[in-house]
């Protein structure tokens, strides 16, 4: 699967290509024509179109374009193919494609790259029709034998078979005779009621290797004399390297060599212990730049100053000033976020081979093209000479989405000028001080209620860094000073409230962010949801009858509500709150039930969560999503913060960046609505419901409001005792 060794007719085929006689469906990649008769002589694949080869044996091969992370897009892709081509799902295999503009993201542009939780919402159509494509190429390739009309024949399983039921042929033996068919014109889409395979919970593809420890991850590339290298980076965001020293570091045993690339000083060993044990006695002068003194309570304060004036306006509708004129109660509060570390459990990695004429690279990346380009760019060679291998990756979230590709950069040039093969480690301590967070974001808000307890002004100012600055999607997603990712699931809040405005400040950039697991989503999804369970709350109502306000979310509400046995008893010293949030084109609605220690500490025991994310395509994974991203979710909520101390983050392991303990996990409950709207995302929307969940559960529990993240045990005590 990984592709890094055979370079051969198979991994060819990988990109689309054509041989014996196949043909590509909507897509041309050059190199690839052969006669007729060639294809006749030689019983070679049947490769309709850059997504499919079926081989003689009647083995099918889905090419997937997504980065397999974990999420089961080498599962559900391979779904909405099989599910078209009427297939044998014991026949399926899934390979990860190369590079080429055939995989290019339908909604994202030309490139290739996996987030958003796109992969089946961009996929549901281009995959289906690709599958049809092929299914009806081979019917028409046994009708042609058969010397019958094509509609008198039917698909079913890996064959064809003819309407008397006694003449078939597998999907193996047509390859030839179907390699010869032009795609058709007009592609027929099953309609969802004779579905078979979607909806179902197969078994994912991944999971054997992946059991059998066959499965290769960016850490486990390897190539012929392969060194390892790691690189000393400046301990201040935006340093630069002044001057280094390598004769320490070069008399470490093991060490080849010492390196200045464009983001540091890279230290080349025989393998890791060496060059890390190099690069730790390298003497590097930095000039640590204009970050040298950020400070988090200083930059706090700085936020919370330019709270204190309208920013530009993201969402406005009504007169929220007038209106708040005639309230019977007003409610402000406000809610604050740290910076995140993504933290995915394999730390960044890269396998680099730079030749004259050539370079090879093997990684975990979420954006092939991009990484591809960067490669490009640095060794000056075209685009077609460099060859990405996507390898499985341990964990993304965001993390090896990067718009400068630097961990890949870094490989590039440090292979380039080492003349050898490397791979690139980043240890954990790089990974948690190296960057790219989620960023910090300061929220004020107030709200104007009338007699009846209900909303009728909103208003809701954010502070926060743009995600979108500087990268290829800037232009698309900035205007008129608003980042659309920084006000997301807020400026778009499902409540119908009549006066309404949120304006956003763009805080000072320096520290580098970028899309974490839900992105914007992530802190407005706390903040709502926090903010009008306080509203719930002053007006005397149950926060779950409270939200009922949209049909599409009430159906997750219900479900939730149902599920939890909302209103029903709990053991005593124990809450429940409710949350709801829709994003990527789902609605996700959780219960939390919680409890709270002498210590501060909290303890949540379940966790109910109720999906709608329209049609379904394999109900186990949209499970083990919401699972994973309820434990995701839970790390922030409960102690994730990236903080910084004279310029430096103060942050560098698991012991003071924790993640969720086995100790600390809650039973989790899925349900899934059953909707025949068009298919949400996944990945991400089962994230920003899960903190404000927990924080009204809290409240519930014990009438203390939490507003900020994360709810360490020392802030419920302090919380505690100035509400006691």
């Amino acid at each position: 699967m990984n592709g890094m060794v055979n370079v051969g007719r198979r991994n060819f085929l990988m990109t689309g290509a054509v041989l014996g006689g196949g043909l590509i469906l909507g897509v041309y990649l050059p190199g690839c024509k052969k006669t007729g008769e060639e294809a006749t002589a030689r019983a070679e694949p049947f490769v309709p179109n850059a997504f499919i080869r079926i081989d003689p044996d009647g083995v099918i091969t889905i090419l997937c374009h997504k980065s397999e992370m974990g999420q089961g897009v080498y599962t559900a892709l391979p779904m909405l193919v099989a599910e078209e081509l009427e297939a044998d799902w014991n026949t399926i295999r899934v390979e990860q494609s190369k590079v080429a503009p055939a995989y290019d993201h339908t909604q994202f542009g030309p490139m290739m790259v996996t987030g958003g939780s796109t992969s089946v919402r961009s996929e549901w159509e281009r995959l289906r029709q690709a599958g049809a494509a092929a299914r009806m190429m081979l019917v028409s390739a046994a009708a042609n034998r058969w010397k019958v009309a094509a509609d008198s024949c039917r698909a079913s399983r890996g064959f064809v078979i003819h309407a008397d039921g006694k003449q078939r042929f597998s999907y193996g033996q047509l390859t030839s005779d179907a390699a010869k068919l032009a795609p058709p014109e007009d592609v027929q889409l099953k309609s969802p009621d004779r579905f078979e395979l979607l909806g179902k919970p197969l078994q994912r593809l991944d999971l054997p290797a992946k059991i059998n420890g066959q499965a290769v991850f960016g850490i486990d590339a390897t190539v012929p004399a392969l060194l390892a290298a790691v690189v000393a980076r400046p301990p201040v965001f935006g340093g630069q390297v002044k001057s280094f020293e390598a004769t320490a570091a070069m008399k470490v045993a093991g060490v080849r060599g010492v390196f200045p690339i464009d983001l540091g000083v890279a230290v080349v060993a025989d393998g890791f212990w060496a060059a890390s044990r190099g690069r730790d006695v390298l003497r590097v002068e930095w000039d640590l730049g204009p970050l040298a003194d950020l400070d988090s309570a200083r930059q706090g304060q700085q936020y919370r100053e330019l709270a204190a004036n309208p920013g530009a306006v993201a969402a406005q509708r009504g007169d929220v000033a007038k209106a708040m004129d005639g309230v019977s109660l007003t409610v402000e509060a406000v809610y604050e976020v740290p910076y995140l570390a993504h933290a995915p459990m394999e730390p960044l990695n890269c396998v680099a081979d730079v030749r004259p004429d050539r370079c090879e690279i093997w990684t975990g990346t979420q954006m092939q093209t991009g990484d591809r380009d960067a490669a490009a760019a640095i060794t000056g060679l075209p685009k077609e000479k460099i060859t990405l291998h996507t390898t499985f990756l341990g964990g993304g979230f965001g993390r090896r989405a990067v718009p400068d590709s630097h961990f890949v950069r870094e490989s590039v040039q440090v292979s380039q000028a080492a003349k050898v093969p490397v791979k690139l480690y980043w240890t954990r301590e790089d990974d948690i001080r190296g960057g790219w967070y989620r960023p910090r974001a300061f929220n004020a808000l107030a709200a104007g209620l009338d007699a009846a307890g209900m909303p009728v002004a909103w208003r809701h100012r954010i502070v926060c860094q743009s995600l979108m600055k500087g990268t290829p999607f800037e232009s698309a997603m900035i205007h008129d000073g608003i980042d659309e990712t920084s006000v997301e699931g807020a400026a778009d809040s499902p409540y119908e409230i009549p006066n309404f405005l949120v304006d956003y400040h763009m805080a000072p950039e320096g520290v580098p962010v970028l899309w974490w697991r839900s992105v914007g989503h992530s802190f407005t999804g706390f903040v709502k949801e926090g903010f009008i369970d306080e509203l719930a709350h002053a007006a005397r109502q149950d926060p779950y009858q409270y939200r009922l306000r949209l049909p599409r979310e009430r159906g997750v509400l219900d479900l939730a509500a149902e599920k939890s046995g909302w209103g029903g008893p709990m053991p005593e010293g124990r809450g429940r709150g409710i949350a709801m949030h829709e994003s990527f084109g789902s609605y996700i609605a959780q219960v939390a039930e919680v409890s709270l220690a002498g210590d501060g500490k909290i303890r949540v025991h379940k966790v109910t969560c109720a999906v709608d994310c329209g049609r379904t395509v394999n109900p186990d994974i949209i499970a083990a999503q919401m699972e994973s991203a309820i434990v995701f979710g839970l790390s922030a909520a409960l102690h994730g913060a990236i903080t910084f101390r004279n310029g430096r983050v103060e942050q560098s392991n698991f012991d003071d960046y924790p993640v969720l303990r086995m100790n600390e996990m809650p039973e989790v409950a899925v349900f899934i609505v059953d909707s025949r709207e068009a298919p949400g995302g996944v990945g991400e929307p089962g994230v920003p419901p899960i903190a404000p969940a927990v924080a009204n559960a809290v409240f519930a529990a014990s009438g203390v409001r939490l507003r900020q993240l994360p709810m360490i045990p020392e802030r419920v005590k302090e919380a505690l005792n100035a509400n006691a």
